[in-house]
């Protein structure tokens, strides 16, 4: 047994000095990206169960804490399950980042379009991130601006859809969002800013931190100007108006809303776009 173990693992040895460097450098790759695949299947069937230790952003920010001399070094995070967090905050970021989350597949790609038609005229508008896209990001990936990001999250987008579900998904959102400088999650928030847990949130503080999160790093949502008041009023006109249920069968959003166009309906609409130019 031992001798056709070793023998085995000499021809494959052989094989592998036999082949060109071309051939040597393709097993590697294909070998690393096959490895990359499996973990990221791994992670998020892991995180479908348990919150994330840490993430990216996370290790980010306290790196350039420590390399800022005069930058306080803070790590405020306390995980709490949805059932521990205000239902007011959840119908206020569905307001305020977006408005079609319960009925898209992780894409709105009416916002999507907009956004390249704005870019290519070279106007500066906000991207159409969805939730399920900000978490993809927040939890798997770093904050830089690259293509081969963009196209990674849009990955790790459609597995979560796929593997955690829209009520998941909020609650990992609600859980790692950044809220400031080192302050994570809903609960570490409601605690730095108002004194209390995330579960007593009253609606006006949620419309306050759903409004901050699109500028988290400059916005405190517990001291704020004009500006800031007036899209908190148009948050909780809207919250007034809408009622986001996160268990609604998918059959019943389809109802409402119809079929939604999802990524690979945008990429075909944006290679022909590519095609007019």
């Amino acid at each position: 047994m031992v001798n056709r173990k070793s023998k085995r693992r000499s021809r494959v040895f052989r094989r592998w000095r036999e082949l060109r460097w071309a051939g040597k450098v393709w097993r590697v790759v294909w070998v690393g990206v096959l490895s990359l695949w499996l973990l990221s299947l791994v992670a998020v069937v892991a995180f479908r169960f348990v919150f994330p230790p840490f993430t990216p952003l996370m290790v980010q920010r306290f790196v350039q804490q420590c390399a800022d001399d005069g930058r306080s070094v803070r790590f405020e995070r306390d995980y709490v399950r949805l059932d521990a967090i205000s239902p007011h905050l959840v119908t206020a970021v569905v307001c305020s980042e977006d408005a079609m989350f319960l009925y898209h597949s992780g894409f709105d790609v009416k916002q999507l379009k907009q956004s390249y038609r704005e870019n290519q005229r070279g106007r500066r508008v906000r991207g159409g991130s969805t939730i399920s896209m900000q978490t993809a990001k927040n939890v798997f990936l770093p904050h830089t601006r690259t293509m081969l990001r963009k196209a990674v999250e849009a990955y790790f987008t459609q597995l979560i859809e796929w593997v955690w579900g829209k009520r998941r998904i909020m609650e990992v959102y609600l859980n790692v969002i950044e809220f400031g400088d080192g302050i994570y999650g809903c609960e570490a928030a409601s605690q730095h800013y108002f004194g209390h847990s995330a579960r007593t949130l009253s609606r006006r503080e949620a419309a306050q931190l759903a409004v901050s999160l699109p500028a988290p790093m400059r916005v405190n949502p517990a001291a704020n100007g004009p500006y800031f008041r007036r899209q908190t009023e148009v948050v909780l006109k809207r919250m007034g108006q809408w009622r986001v249920d996160l268990d609604m069968p998918r059959d019943r959003r389809r109802e409402r809303y119809g079929r939604q166009e999802n990524l690979w309906d945008f990429l075909s609409w944006w290679f022909k776009q590519r095609k007019k130019r």
